[in-house]
């Protein structure tokens, strides 16, 4: 994998660069940072650089030597993956569940994207109401391949996905390896919630703080992996907050919140207008989506409210919204105010925990737009 698969963190790429080129390196380095930053393709992309036998003087793995060749689906010898696994059915009572036994289905997933979390590993082994963890049968196999020496006699490079999934007997023994570790052996460690690590683990690596992807080099790569406007780009990178991923779910959700925006729009229209008949057959559409997507309409919802009342402001910088909402809301903001932003507010939360407590969607969704039309009189 290259560099330039990473969006942005041109800033911790080449102090990672740095210290191999001052001969600096320490044998454990801990990447820290919030969801959809980059933390694992950067540790892709570094682990690539670290096997790579044309790395001299380049700033990224050539791509192209026999070493990069070998990593180009992820199973070169050198590299070793641990990450939160489950236990499956079909394993013997006293089987540690290892990575090893779900190598394919990792590969798959890193292979698709470097961007990923532990949601989308869980539906790609079958497990979403699971929880997965590193046992000590992981040590153990990680202290087996490890004792052996590197296949192409360069750097052996063990990347360990969210460490702070290790059970207690699997981070103890980890952290022997640490302070022991085998010769030419680099751990790279990938931590969204470091402060759940043992502090002996934290006290023994290098942590590098990796902030939020940059707006600029998110717009960047939307603009050039999906082909859309600048401008919509742009909307997107602002709305995803620093988070690959959640860009990448706003595009995906597009359809979705388009319709949503229509449902915004027709609440709001037939509530100034007080056209009960209408409102209520609004709520029975409403209604007929199933709870989980209820609770999306009214997520998207409250959002909607507060980039409203944002608006009102007219301070661009502050609103975070696509083009289509903000054509509606340039008409529309001046109905959500300090009369009522918060009444309209913990309205939509009191139908979110309804919704979540399995009350009537029927009965919810009414009551919320009755109460919308005495909301929007007192603007």
């Amino acid at each position: 994998m290259k560099r330039k698969e990473v969006i942005g963190q041109e800033e911790v790429w080449q102090r990672l660069i740095t210290m191999v080129r001052e001969d600096r390196l320490p044998h454990a380095i801990m990447l820290c940072g919030p969801q959809g930053c980059g933390k694992m393709a950067l540790a892709l992309a570094f682990a690539s650089y670290l096997i790579c036998q044309n790395r001299e003087g380049h700033d990224e793995a050539c791509g192209e030597c026999r070493q990069c060749k070998m990593l180009e689906k992820w199973g070169h010898p050198d590299l070793l993956f641990s990450y939160p696994t489950i236990k499956t059915p079909n394993m013997g009572s006293e089987h540690k569940p290892v990575s090893e036994d779900f190598a394919e289905e990792w590969r798959n997933m890193i292979s698709r994207s470097p961007y990923f979390n532990i949601e989308q590993w869980m539906t790609e082994i079958g497990a979403e109401n699971q929880q997965a963890i590193i046992t000590a049968g992981e040590s153990d196999e990680l202290n087996r391949k490890l004792s052996l020496k590197s296949s192409q006699g360069g750097y052996k490079v063990s990347v360990i996905w969210l460490p702070e999934r290790m059970n207690i007997e699997c981070a103890n023994k980890i952290l022997k390896l640490i302070e022991e570790p085998p010769s030419q052996t680099i751990f790279i460690m990938v931590s969204e919630n470091p402060d759940n690590l043992l502090e002996t683990i934290r006290s023994r690596v290098q942590r590098i703080d990796v902030k939020k992807t940059d707006n600029e080099s998110i717009q960047k790569a939307l603009v050039g992996k999906y082909g859309i406007s600048e401008d919509d780009a742009m909307r997107v990178a602002r709305l995803a907050n620093g988070d690959w991923l959640t860009a990448v779910s706003e595009l995906s959700a597009d359809g979705e919140n388009k319709e949503f925006l229509a449902d915004f729009q027709s609440l709001m229209r037939l509530a100034y207008q007080r056209n009960v008949r209408e409102l209520k057959h609004w709520s029975e559409n409403i209604n007929s989506y199933g709870r989980e997507k209820q609770k999306r309409f009214l997520t998207y919802f409250l959002r909607l409210i507060r980039e409203s009342f944002m608006y009102n402001f007219q301070q661009p910088e502050l609103s975070y919204m696509t083009s289509q909402e903000e054509a509606f809301t340039a008409n529309f903001a001046r109905f959500v105010n300090e009369n009522n932003i918060l009444q309209i507010t913990e309205l939509a939360n009191k139908a979110i925990r309804d919704i979540s407590q399995n009350a009537n969607g029927k009965i919810v969704f009414f009551d919320m737009a009755l109460q919308m039309i005495v909301l929007l009189i007192n603007k």
